[in-house]
C-alpha cells in the first residue's frame, strides 16, 4: 500500500542550540521511499549520516528563536506484517553478528532483571515466535494504555509496576521480557496508518527464525501500514530530536498524519460539486 506521512514540528531555541533531528525513513526490503520533503524555517544548514543502527541522522544548528521542520514522505509499504506461529527461536549460534548485541540489556529495557516475570508471561508458549506473541498479548492484555504515567526516565520495570504506560513504554516491556530469554529484541519508531489518536509511534521487533518479526502492543491483532524511522535497543537510541544546546529545545508543537494515498481525491474532486441538476 502507498501512504503519506507528514509531520510539523515547531520548537523554540533561547540561543543558538546544536540538534540532531531523525525524521527521514530509508527505503529497504519492507518500505520504499517513493517521494519526500524536508523544509526548514528559517532555513539552516544541514549535515547528514547514518548513525550505528542504519538510521538517517540530520545533524544541524537551530538558530536563536523559531523554528519549523515539515517533513512529507510517499511510501509504498507492506498491507500486512508477517507472521509465523511456527517459527523457532534462533540458536545463538546461528544469530547473526549485527544482531547479538540485541541480547544486552540496556538503559530502559533492564533484562537481565526481568527473566522471572518473562518465564510467568510466556507460559508453555514453544520458544520463539510464540512465546513473542504470548508476550504481545499479555502486554496488551495487563497493561492499560495511559498518557501521563511515564517519564522520560521511566524503565520496563517501572512500567511493569506502574501497570501503565504508553507506547514507548509497552515497547520497553516487550523487547525486556524477549531480551531475558535470549531472544534478540529492539525498538521501532516510526508512522502507523489509522493509529488513533495520530502521533509518531513505537513498536518492537523479535528476531526468531532467522529473521525480524514486528509486534505492537498497543494492537490486538498484526497491523500493517507502517513506515518504520529508526531502529535502536530502546529510546535512547530512537529520539526524533536531540538537543545540545545549554537550554533545551521548547517543543511548541507537533502534527502527525497519515493518509493512504488511494484515499486522496483529485483536486476537481476534493469537495462536492455546488451546481448540478
Amino acid at each position: 500500500m502507498k501512504l503519506k506521512a507528514a509531520c510539523s514540528i515547531s520548537m523554540t531555541a533561547a540561543s543558538d542550540c546544536p540538534m540532531v533531528a531523525m525524521l527521514r525513513p530509508r527505503s529497504g526490503q519492507t518500505q520504499w521511499v517513493i517521494s519526500e520533503r524536508y523544509d526548514l524555517h528559517p532555513w539552516a544548514p544541514v549535515d547528514e549520516f547514518a548513525d550505528g543502527y542504519g538510521n538517517l541522522c540530520q545533524r544541524l544548528v537551530v538558530p536563536q528563536g523559531q523554528m519549523q521542520i515539515n517533513v512529507e514522505v510517499v511510501m509504498e509499504v507492506e498491507d500486512h506484517i508477517a507472521v509465523a506461529h511456527d517459527a523457532p527461536k534462533t540458536p545463538i549460534t546461528e544469530l547473526p553478528a549485527d544482531v547479538l548485541h540485541y541480547l544486552l540489556q540496556s538503559r530502559y529495557c533492564p533484562s537481565d532483571m526481568m527473566q522471572d516475570q518473562a518465564l510467568t508471561v510466556v507460559g508453555r508458549a514453544a520458544p520463539g515466535y510464540a512465546q513473542v506473541e504470548q508476550i504481545r498479548a499479555w502486554i496488551h492484555d495487563n497493561l492499560e494504555y495511559r498518557y501521563g504515567v511515564s517519564t522520560p526516565s521511566t524503565d520496563a520495570l517501572d512500567t511493569l509496576a506502574h501497570g501503565a504506560g504508553v507506547c514507548r513504554d509497552f515497547a520497553h516491556v516487550g523487547i525486556g521480557l524477549c531480551r531475558s530469554l535470549q531472544i534478540p529484541a529492539r525498538m521501532v519508531v516510526g508512522y502507523l496508518h489509522g493509529l488513533k489518536p495520530m502521533d509518531l509511534h513505537a513498536w518492537f521487533e523479535a528476531f526468531v527464525g532467522g529473521r525480524w518479526y514486528t509486534f505492537d502492543a498497543t494492537q490486538d491483532a498484526p497491523r500493517g501500514g507502517r513506515i518504520v524511522l529508526a531502529y535502536g535497543h530502546d529510546a535512547a537510541d530512537v529520539a526524533f530530536i536531540s538537543d545540545y544546546g545549554l537550554q533545551p529545545l521548547q517543543l511548541d508543537d507537533m502534527q502527525v498524519e497519515v493518509t493512504a494515498t488511494d484515499s486522496i481525491l483529485p483536486p476537481d474532486f476534493a469537495q462536492d460539486d455546488p451546481g448540478g441538476d
